[in-house]
């Protein structure tokens, strides 16, 4: 009788222990998040991950200039458009792409990659259909977690601004 009530006991302690364990899980130090905007009726989405600063140096420490950034952590940054879109001289098809950024000190450009569903860090130049130029300004104090936001400005354009640290880098777009 004693070793049922004392197996009975172990069971639904370590039962206890398995779901406070459970609760106790951590977000994600770089959660998925999504942005998006309907254009004359087409459906634009970015998908990414946010990561945060966590009183760390970003861009030309922890992102160095010169190089191609993923525009978020972990996955790439996936783009779904349902209308063929014009970003400055680029024109996109719709479909889906993955958006990638050129990291320059005064002036990153918008990478539109036609390689899709790989890693972040699994950059290919030669499946880009095309770079633009973003236009650069300062937030008024730092942005600890990274924000990328589709909105609508007009009928048929909109703006897609990335914020982080102490950058903003936004570039105007029209649907068709």
């Amino acid at each position: 009788m004693m070793r049922t009530v004392l197996s009975v006991c172990s069971g639904l302690m370590l039962v206890g222990v398995a779901i406070c364990a459970a609760q106790g899980k951590k977000a994600p130090a770089s959660p998925p998040a999504e942005t998006s905007v309907t254009i004359n009726g087409k459906q634009i989405t970015i998908k990414y991950a946010a990561p945060s600063m966590r009183g760390r140096k970003i861009f030309g420490g922890l992102e160095p200039y010169g190089k191609v950034w993923r525009a978020g952590a972990n996955a790439a940054t996936a783009l779904r458009t349902d209308a063929d879109l014009q970003i400055g001289s680029l024109t996109v098809p719709k479909g889906d792409y993955t958006l990638f950024v050129w990291l320059d000190p005064e002036q990153w450009q918008l990478i539109v990659n036609k390689q899709t569903g790989q890693w972040g860090l699994a950059y290919d130049q030669s499946q880009d259909l095309g770079r633009v130029p973003m236009k650069m300004s300062k937030p008024s104090a730092p942005i600890e977690t990274y924000k990328m936001t589709l909105a609508k400005e007009d009928a048929d354009s909109g703006v897609l601004k990335l914020e982080w640290e102490n950058t903003i880098a936004s570039v105007n777009f029209t649907a068709k």
